[in-house]
This record gives structure tokens, C-alpha cells and sequence, in this order.
């Protein structure tokens, strides 16, 4: 298949229940279990012309359970089991704060998407914030970005209207929600 040039659109994708299966805390590779279709799907939003970024929240390191390392290790992992030749995000932001900490680069906060708009010339327009959490709806907002959703977790109670107020897309998958796209 021919890659399409890229035209300054990009997915930021949080990795646990959009890319892995959400195993609380992970922090042992080999609990890296890869969701059916991501690889399917990173390689289709390449071939669409789509910048990979990976933003994660973990809460773990920031509360002493588990280590940087251990992260990078899962992310590793991860890049294993999606096998796809030459295939690796353009940036990823590990977000090691607590969720009682003061937010950095964690979820919602659009930091890291901001950072990487200005960064690599990105159209705002052309952009997705794709998650399962509302953390990952709200970062989207936050920066401007199409927020969605894919089902892994429910909505946080309360943030139901979210979805309605602002007609953030609902898909079953990554792999759903890319085939939309092209």
C-alpha cells in the first residue's frame, strides 16, 4: 500500500484499554497483552498519513509502586507484540504523576498535546486524543483536539453529559475508529 504524505494530522493514543488490555498498575512486561486490531490499526493511520504519539498516565511511578524503567520496559513490550516493520511512536510522554499530585503532563492536562502541536507544525483540526477514560476525552478538549472514545472503561460517573456536550466520537475500538478515518 502507498503511504499517503503527511498533512500535519496526528493521533495521540493512550496505551492502557486503547492499545493494551487495562491491567491496574502494570508494571511486568509480561502482563502486556495487545488489544485485537492495534496493529491493524497503527498500520492503517500510517498509512493514512497519521503521526503516532503515545500518552500514558502512570500513577504507579509517581506513588513509589513501580519504576520508570518498569514502564519503558511495558512499552517495549508492547512494541513487540504490534510487529509492525519500522513502526514506532513519534514521541511518547510517560506521565508518572500521582492522581493527587499537581498535573504536569498527566491527563487531562493538554500539555504534551500542546507541546507536540507546536513542535511538529500540527493542524489542531486534523488531530485525535483517542483513550477510554475521560481523562483522555478532557486532555483532548483541553487541547483543542478531537476527543474520542473508544469502550474499555465507563465514563466517570457525572461526566456522562460530556459525550453529548461535546458530540465526542464513541467507537468500539482503535481499529474501528482508524477504518473511519480513511
Amino acid at each position: 500500500m502507498q503511504v499517503v504524505n503527511r498533512s500535519h494530522k496526528a493521533l495521540f493514543l493512550d496505551r492502557d484499554g486503547t492499545l493494551i488490555f487495562d491491567k491496574d498498575y502494570l508494571s511486568d512486561p509480561d502482563g502486556v497483552e495487545l488489544i485485537p486490531g492495534v496493529s491493524e490499526a497503527l498500520d492503517y493511520a500510517r498509512i493514512l498519513g497519521f503521526m503516532l504519539f503515545l500518552h500514558t498516565n502512570q500513577a504507579g511511578v509517581g506513588r513509589g509502586w513501580y519504576s520508570l524503567e518498569d514502564v519503558e520496559a511495558c512499552n517495549h513490550r508492547m512494541l513487540e507484540l504490534i510487529d509492525l516493520p519500522n513502526f514506532k511512536f513519534e514521541e511518547i510522554c510517560i506521565a508518572p504523576e500521582a492522581s493527587d499530585d499537581l498535573a504536569v503532563y498527566r491527563k487531562p492536562s493538554p500539555r504534551f498535546i500542546e507541546e507536540m502541536v507546536v513542535k511538529h507544525a500540527l493542524d489542531r483540526d486534523q488531530c485525535y486524543m483517542v483513550g477510554d477514560r475521560d481523562s483522555d476525552i478532557l486532555a483532548g478538549l483541553n487541547a483543542e483536539v478531537k476527543p474520542v472514545l473508544v469502550k474499555g472503561n465507563a465514563i466517570e460517573e457525572g461526566n456522562e453529559d460530556l459525550l453529548k456536550e461535546y458530540q465526542v466520537l464513541v467507537f468500539e475500538d482503535l481499529l474501528n475508529f482508524v477504518k473511519s478515518l480513511g
